[in-house]
């Protein structure tokens, strides 16, 4: 990439923006660009470009279009550029004090300088390069997992795919991960790349397909309804207390949940080890009208099969090396609330004592297990919002991943310091998103209403601004791609069967 003169400023100037007069063809807006300010290079990128010919009158653009001879003699090619700044020998970020001057020399700035001045020079996870160049784009991974991160996107903008690319990273530096999968999309880390459109993209990123071996898949079903799963999830169901229960049937009122306390209390002490079926028995010789529904619960419950004498060991869960996948296809929207409820306060509980080591709860589809308040009510929503709160104290992170930010609890997403926002085109999620990030104005907006698939809005506290990233491929296999409902072959036999109509009509 050249480094030559690209333009010279000109007119009214201040310390934070520009303009300048465009001396090639190639340069474009987004570009990074640097200007020499008290003997320091100073980093600029262009917000805006446009091209005027003052010669060119209506009347003889008119001429000139009648007789078909458009030219492009004496184009301007004006530059609007954003000033960044420059870092000072302590790292800081300095805006300069004074307006540029008229006349200065504008060029296309290094990598180096983009990377040292954006803050883009250290981190682990290598998630992509910095669009249109050639800097690679490295988050550190302590402040990703204990700071928090969400990834926003509406449906079919990558926002699955890109958090792949996120846990492939955290996987690669041993990072613990539970992840909350609801549709069987991460099962697929266990798999090469080997989709061909990828592998070709691999040059440019410097990097080469790989599978993630240390996944194991568990599912709340049972084995033969989810064969990618290597392990059935389930909860302790001996000697369940009342208010284990009452979590896992959050529906209960409070008369309700009288009973069954009342009934707990009574055969806690009758029996060493008792079941929900013995809790069932009992609470039917309960006086109160309120049994009834309270037996139905339980009884529902009971037939979910989750709750067992061999239960799940949060400790096997959340590892050292390793990703647990909690599969939940087929698994009721109601049962897979009260499961993710009950994982993440155990994960919390063991964390706080040392149970478990520090690492990284991953929720997809965010929005339907901490929804925001007024749009429905969860049993995960209170422990959710609890761990993104004080998780960081006690090194447990969360990463929330969702196609609806407005239907996310602004307090969770407000907790994520690293955003990562692919494509949102819907109003109210601009607005929640406008509402959780700082600095968030119409021209953003704008820019996520129109970023390029596999181009994501990177926030983050420790760089300087939003940048936009190109996504690198993954390396797995990706499990969240849209089912082709007609395929190639079928769309070739279609224009085809096309063709030989439009022959026979016109014979």
């Amino acid at each position: 990439m050249s480094r030559e003169l690209i333009g010279v400023i000109f007119g009214v100037t201040s310390p934070f923006e520009f303009k300048f007069l465009v001396s090639d063809t190639y340069t474009k807006k987004g570009d990074y660009v640097k200007v020499m300010q008290d003997s320091d290079w100073v980093l600029a990128q262009i917000a805006s470009i446009t091209i005027s010919n003052d010669s060119f009158s209506l009347d003889a653009t008119s001429q000139l279009a009648s007789a078909k001879r458009l030219g492009n003699t004496g184009e301007k090619k004006i530059a609007k550029s954003t000033v960044i700044g420059s870092k000072d020998n302590r790292g800081q970020l300095i805006i300069p004090k004074m307006p540029f001057s008229p006349g200065s020399k504008v060029y296309l700035a290094d990598s180096p300088l983009v990377r040292k001045t954006l803050g883009l020079a250290s981190g682990e996870a290598y998630i992509g390069l910095l669009e249109g160049t050639d800097v690679p784009v490295k988050i550190d991974v302590n402040k990703l997992v204990q700071h928090h991160c969400s990834i926003l996107a509406k449906t079919g903008s990558g926002k699955s795919y890109t958090s792949g690319v996120i846990i492939e990273e955290l996987l690669e530096r041993g990072v613990p991960l539970l992840i909350i999968d609801p549709h069987g999309e991460y099962s697929s880390l266990k798999q090469v790349n080997r989709n061909r459109e990828d592998n070709l993209r691999m040059n440019k990123y410097g990097i080469l397909p790989r599978s993630y071996d240390n996944c194991i898949t568990y599912t709340p079903s049972n084995l033969s309804l989810n064969e990618v799963a290597d392990e059935v999830f389930r909860i302790d169901g001996v000697n369940p207390s009342a208010k284990m229960l009452a979590q896992l049937i959050p529906t209960l009122n409070n008369s309700q949940r009288d009973v069954l306390y009342r009934s707990i209390k009574k055969v806690a002490p009758q029996k060493e080890f008792y079941t929900i079926a013995d809790v069932i028995e009992e609470v039917g010789h309960d006086s109160s009208n309120s049994k009834w529904n309270v037996i139905d619960s339980l009884e529902s419950l009971e037939a979910t099969g989750v709750l067992s004498e061999c239960p799940t060991e949060i400790e096997e869960l959340l590892c050292k090396g390793g990703a647990s996948i909690i599969d939940m296809r087929g698994v009721d929207p109601e049962l897979q609330d009260i499961i993710v409820s009950k994982l993440c306060y155990e994960i919390w509980e063991a964390r706080k004592i040392g149970k478990v080591p520090p690492g990284m709860i991953v929720i997809e589809e965010a929005h339907e297990f901490c929804p925001e308040r007024g749009y429905k009510k969860t049993a995960s929503s209170v422990i959710i919002r609890t761990i993104a709160s004080e998780g960081r104290k006690f090194g447990l992170g969360l990463m929330v991943i969702s196609q609806r930010p407005a239907r996310v609890d602004k307090n969770v997403l407000s907790q994520c310091h690293t955003q990562i926002i692919l494509k949102i085109t819907n109003a109210n999620d601009l607005r929640a998103l406008s509402k959780g990030l700082e600095g968030m104005n119409a021209e953003l907006e704008e820019e996520i209403k129109r970023l390029s698939p596999g181009v994501a809005l990177f926030v983050s506290d420790d760089i300087e601004r939003p940048i936009a990233v190109e996504v690198r491929p993954r390396k797995s296999s990706h499990g969240g791609e849209s089912i082709k409902i007609v395929e190639e072959n079928q769309k070739e036999e279609h224009k085809s069967l096309l063709a030989t109509i439009f022959r026979r009509d016109e014979g």
